[in-house]
């Protein structure tokens, strides 16, 4: 199943569609931490997950609160529908596929419209464990999914999610990382996007101490949309790092990435790295993705990296953009002028970076929750 185009697994590759991917582990070797996939990992904290024989023999659980309508399944691994959203594309992918035993499969049925989103969480024990997860809308269905990780001091998780989206569906898909500080999670996203189909994905990352989230997309027909939005807060100490790859393959299909992330305190890091190829057959492909960061202290570092391939020249628009910067010192002094403090200054303007994107996340639970766990992050910048 490896797809190789390459002479040396640790060399550059020219393009991103060169990246091996395979359900076999002796196709992705453990990384030395020189590969592109790699470089801006801290492999220590990290290299713990590359060895199956680390992982316990139980699976990480999970609970799922599903309204009705909805059918929630736990199935063996041999599965017919486990697999079956492309193929793991770096060493903890393939680890997590090689160690997990039974997956949870998530289905909105064909035609159905769920009102109320499904929640399913997650809180691990304190050990390594890995985690499969099955999403599967079906066609002209309309549904929201919200997973959370919470809590579990000193846990280290490996997780597969394939997403799938039948023709013309709808689908928000919400993954909040609210880990303990001392929580080590690696997680790969492979999201299926169906004929005229719309897919929400959005990554809120908050918690943890070294957090590296990939996600993979495919576009199975024409027609798709996908919009991507992740928000992001580091502090002191904490590697948070986020990967997407838009992998356009279809003709008239439109996607927009669009991440924000705020850093505060000592050795606070975060990773975007946003990859965008349009093949060959992509006639009339509409992207752009963005990142933005924002340093609030001394001592924290953001590393943004978008890449974008083009392999056709009947596009309707591609682009991209990244920034990382300090406070808008002109900013400061408007609202200074107008008799706000500088410390209360600063904390509208955060407000304001965040609210930009999260307004269009379009879950109102989920707005309010993410501008409450901001008003907590600024309280500690304040101290």
């Amino acid at each position: 199943m490896a797809q190789d185009h390459r002479e040396d697994h640790v060399s550059p590759h020219p393009s991103r569609a060169d990246r091996p991917t395979s359900f076999n582990l002796d196709d992705i070797p453990v990384p030395k931490g020189k590969e592109e996939d790699w470089r801006f990992t801290p492999m220590r904290r990290i290299s713990m997950l590359f060895d199956p024989a680390n992982y316990d023999t139980e699976d990480a659980p999970l609970t799922v609160e599903a309204p009705e309508g909805v059918c929630v399944e736990t199935v063996s691994r041999n599965d017919s529908r486990v697999g079956t959203v492309l193929a793991p594309g770096d060493r903890t992918a393939v680890v997590e596929w090689n160690t997990f035993h039974d997956a949870q499969v998530v289905s909105v049925p064909t035609g159905q419209r769920i009102d109320d989103p499904i929640l399913i969480t997650v809180d691990t024990a304190s050990d390594q464990r890995s985690q499969h997860l099955v999403v599967d809308a079906g066609a002209h269905s309309e549904s929201t999914v919200i997973l959370n990780h919470t809590d579990s001091a000193d846990a280290r998780i490996n997780q597969g999610i394939e997403i799938t989206t039948g023709e013309n569906a709808s689908l928000t898909f919400v993954s909040l990382q609210e880990w303990d500080d001392s929580v080590v999670h690696a997680s790969n996203h492979r999201i299926r996007i169906g004929k005229n189909a719309k897919v929400r994905h959005i990554v809120v990352t908050l918690g943890g101490d070294t957090v590296r989230l990939c996600a993979d997309t495919d576009f199975e027909g024409p027609g798709a949309e996908l919009t991507m939005l992740g928000v992001y807060f580091v502090d002191g100490g904490q590697h948070l790092e986020h990967r997407v790859f838009v992998d356009h393959s279809a003709p008239n299909c439109y996607s927009r990435v669009t991440y924000k992330g705020a850093l505060q305190g000592k050795d606070a890091h975060s990773v975007w790295i946003g990859d965008c190829l349009i093949q060959e057959p992509a006639d009339g492909t509409d992207t752009y993705e963005l990142n933005r960061n924002l340093i609030l202290t001394e001592g924290a570092h953001a590393d943004s990296v978008p890449n974008l391939e083009i392999e056709n020249g009947e596009i309707a628009g591609a682009g991209h953009a990244s920034a990382t910067g300090r406070f808008d010192d002109e900013q400061l002094f408007y609202l200074m002028s107008r008799g706000i403090t500088e410390e209360d200054a600063r904390r509208l303007v955060v407000r304001g970076f965040f609210a930009e994107l999260i307004d269009q996340i379009g879950v109102p639970a989920i707005e309010k929750h993410l501008m409450e766990s901001v008003e907590r992050e600024l309280e500690v910048t304040g101290r």
